[in-house]
């Protein structure tokens, strides 16, 4: 598959709490067949972790 299904985009960063929702939603974008891209980013934002993971489309990649 050329493109990303769903008319997805081919970069997508996704963001969210540290949590279980959030690790399947990365997974869930591996198994669609998006790799990652750079390294996870984490913050707190006094109340909870926030982490955010670039995904980007296999044939993106230059």
């Amino acid at each position: 598959m050329n493109t990303p299904p769903d008319d997805l985009p081919i970069y997508r960063v996704l963001t969210g709490p540290d949590d279980s929702k959030f690790c399947r939603r990365v997974s869930e974008a591996l198994a669609l067949g998006y790799q990652l891209y750079g390294s996870p980013s984490m913050t707190f934002n006094g109340e909870t972790v926030i982490v955010a993971q670039a995904v980007l489309w296999p044939t993106a990649k230059s």
